[in-house]
């Protein structure tokens, strides 16, 4: 009776969507919870939360592309969670490199990038992200930005690095990059540069704060905030969230 109910209201969802034109191109997705969903079912590993919230990317990937979505950002680890030990951050860079491999395999249609500090990284996972986005750069479907390593702060203090070593390198000086410096060249050296930025950012566990999440591109972004850990993240959530959005009218700092 259950599934039967659900059904039913992914079915409604559906129809009130079809209804509005507004939706999403671009995504981004907190993926909070999978330790907390782990130990309320009783694990006493929370790895097996990782486990299950890294399944559960491949149903989002397939939603998103059922909606139209065509960039989606997911954050699985921020620059803070290199400081958790050794012996909780390997298993979980194990696990984060096992899904992306998985996600540029061969009969996959998705195109991976890694948007993050990937020299922050072990040389191990490094490479393992760095060869599933070369695997999958010639894909046309959805792009999937894996944002490892990532932190909002950093991914800004970065940029402005690569600008002005590119400043540097074409013989410029300081003073004449800031007699024209403007936001887009910073954003042209953002990881996601050449993406739109995302329209849509949803976090999952009931935290309602972006904690640094795509910071420089989130400025007229529509958030969203679901109660579900990761791991228990439905169709339904998925659904509500891009009406919510349709509901919206977006301002654009107006």
């Amino acid at each position: 009776m259950k599934d039967v109910v659900i059904r039913f209201y992914e079915w409604i969802l559906r129809r009130e969507l079809s209804e509005v034109p507004q939706r999403p191109r671009h995504v981004g997705v907190v993926l909070d919870g999978n330790r907390r969903w782990a130990r309320e079912a009783g694990y006493t590993d929370v790895a097996h939360g990782h486990r299950a919230g890294a399944r559960k990317i491949l149903e989002l990937l397939d939603w998103c592309g059922d909606a139209g979505v065509e960039v989606v950002t997911l954050w699985m680890l921020s620059t803070d969670n290199l400081n958790r030990p050794v012996e909780e951050l390997k298993p979980l860079l194990d696990i984060i490199a096992d899904i992306v491999d998985e996600l540029a395999e061969p009969d996959k249609k998705w195109r991976i990038r890694h948007v993050g500090a990937i020299d922050m990284l072990p040389a191990e996972h490094a490479a393992r992200l760095a060869a599933a986005a070369a695997r999958s750069k010639d894909r046309t479907g959805l792009q999937v930005n894996v944002a490892v390593a990532y932190g909002g702060r950093q991914e800004i203090a970065d940029a402005v690095r690569k600008l002005l070593t590119a400043h540097a390198e074409r013989g410029g000086t300081i003073e004449e990059l800031a007699e024209v410096l403007d936001v887009d060249h910073i954003a042209e050296h953002l990881y996601t540069s050449g993406q739109p930025d995302p329209d849509l950012l949803i976090r999952t566990s009931g935290e309602q704060r972006l904690s640094g999440f795509m910071l420089w591109q989130s400025a007229h972004s529509e958030f969203w905030f679901c109660e579900a850990y990761w791991p228990g993240f439905r169709r339904t959530d998925f659904l509500r969230a891009l009406r919510e959005y349709a509901k919206r009218h977006r301002r654009y700092g107006n």
